[in-house]
């Protein structure tokens, strides 16, 4: 054997293992919008690009390099002033998913075997005039568990917005389906009809159920959508999507759990050593890290997270998961770091009360929450580092911002304890209502959480009816977080009297409603 041959074998070898446990290529300005790096297109640098854990950014010439595993999605994270590719279903392109193998057999396919990792993993981005000031659109749970309840979601809520201008692109809060992961095309075809680039998160009822370990339980979503855990950039704020549904569970093997792995927040401290502090973080993930209910989220996790937030001033953390709504602020008694309250956004979903209720005159659930709020999405407007919150009543008008519930007849001459109530959808405790009759003196609204009692008729409905309605009972009503109460004057005239409210949001807006009641003497 010539000596000379077995170190260039050798060096054949380690070249050809190197290719295969190490990533490389461009982030590239695709001129041309064709799809792959021609010799002319440049390369951008400073991009960061991540494995699912490591995050690298791009050099002068637009390249990177990162480890590789076996089973690993490569992903750039989206810099401002650029946009992704898109596919014909409206779905961001922003990633490279490499399983030599294809994930395992479970009852629903995963991905394909990908094979041999190209020589050149590479991402072209477009240039785009990227505004400081723009609105997200937000989906919470869609979760249709057949046919009829996609049918459900697309007229109910896609066809509300469908063609909607000025937004950049929307996002969805997992649960994009109920258990069966067959309807996420059907799901991606009902949101393609937006016509924005269209986002994706994972929730509980996404998982591949028969999965052994949680890096495994979201192999049909990663198939259909990519990577669970990623980032993109957006004028002055950062995305950060996370998977926060652990299963099964570590605690027993059964069900879930609210937390994250290590790798995970690896991601996000590696991602944010590239963030600018001065930026908004937004924080997208399924079930909320709040203490909505005894022990939903593992708390460590939590303290971790808010640790690597610590130096940033300008955060919001958004989930969906309840079908409540809600918003919270997070202080130093959950581990929140900073002295301006931590905010979270606990979204309410596009199908309600998971598609139930009376049928509206399309035949389509009213689908009205737990707290009484209806089903519907948020817009959530960014300028610069700061943000307001809108949220929308699918098939109400924009104004259609609180449901007043009060009396239809009170006596106008013995006391009485009559209440108007006011559930203020976007509302919060910190929140200020006042209340007159007919045109007197504005006076200051109880906050109280109770069920509200608009919905609570709603569901007695069912209850009391003694004919068979259409459609299915709503759920039990539970405390809303978000009412008021206003005690009614007595010793009024007989005759109609006009309640006005005014709600005050923590944005400084101004929303108004109107009810009425009678006044009369018994006979």
């Amino acid at each position: 054997m010539n000596k000379f041959l077995f170190p260039l074998w050798m060096l054949l070898v380690t070249a050809s293992l190197t290719a295969q446990t190490t990533a490389k290529g461009y982030v590239y300005n695709d001129a041309n919008k064709n799809g792959k790096k021609d010799r002319n297109e440049k390369g951008i640098a400073g991009v960061s690009v991540t494995n699912g854990r490591d995050v690298v950014l791009t050099d002068g010439a637009g390249q990177y390099q990162l480890p590789l595993g076996t089973d690993n999605i490569i992903s750039v994270i989206k810099p401002s002033g650029y946009n992704v590719a898109v596919n014909a279903d409206n779905q961001p392109q922003f990633y490279y998913i490499y399983k030599p193998a294809g994930s395992p057999e479970m009852k629903f396919e995963g991905v394909k075997p990908t094979g041999k990792l190209p020589a050149s993993v590479d991402f072209g981005l477009t240039a785009a005039a990227d505004n400081d000031n723009f609105t997200a659109l937000i989906f919470g749970d869609p979760q249709p568990y057949d046919l009829d309840e996609i049918d459900y979601f697309t007229r109910g809520v896609v066809a509300e917005v469908e063609g909607i201008k000025n937004v950049p692109f929307g996002l969805s809060m997992g649960d994009l389906v109920g258990n069966d992961l067959s309807l996420f095309n059907p799901y991606i075809k009902a949101v393609k009809r937006v016509g924005i680039p269209w986002y994706n998160l994972l929730g509980n009822h996404d998982l591949n159920f028969d999965a052994e370990t949680d890096e495994m339980a979201d192999e049909t979503y990663e198939a259909h959508f990519g990577p669970s855990n990623y980032a993109f950039n957006y004028g002055k704020v950062h995305f950060i999507i996370l998977d926060d549904v652990l299963y099964p569970d570590p605690r027993d093997a059964k069900g879930y759990w609210g937390g994250f792995r290590k790798d995970q927040l690896a991601f996000v401290e590696n991602d944010l050593k590239y963030v600018p502090k001065d930026h908004l973080i937004v924080i997208a993930l399924h079930i909320p890290i709040l203490d909505i209910w005894d022990d939903a989220f593992r708390e460590e996790d939590r303290d971790v997270l808010f640790q690597l937030l610590k130096e940033y001033p300008n955060t919001l953390s958004i989930s969906a998961h309840t079908h409540l709504q809600r918003q919270e602020f997070l202080g130093k008694e959950q581990g929140w770091l900073q002295e301006k309250p931590h905010h979270h956004f606990n979204i309410g979903t596009t199908s309600g009360d998971w598609y139930s209720g009376k049928l509206d005159e399309k035949g389509i659930p009213i689908s009205v929450m737990r707290d009484g709020t209806p089903k519907g999405y948020a817009f959530i407007h960014f300028n610069g580092n700061q943000y307001t919150i809108d949220y929308k009543a699918a098939g109400k008008p924009a104004d259609y911002q609180m449901e007043v519930f009060a009396p239809n007849l009170v006596s106008s001459v013995k006391k009485n304890k009559a209440y108007v109530y006011a559930n203020f959808f976007i509302g919060s405790k910190n929140d200020t209502l006042q209340y007159r009759v007919d045109g007197g003196t504005w006076k200051d609204m109880e906050f109280m959480e109770k069920p509200d009692p608009s919905y609570t008729e709603l569901v007695m409905e069912w209850d009391t009816t003694n004919e068979l309605m259409p459609g299915r009972r709503s759920s039990d009503p539970e405390d809303c977080n978000h009412l008021w109460r206003g005690k009614l004057p007595v010793h009024l005239k007989d005759g109609e009297h006009v309640i006005e409210i005014k709600a005050t949001d923590m944005f400084g807006k101004i929303h108004t409603a109107t009810a009425s009641y009678k006044s009369a003497t018994i006979k």
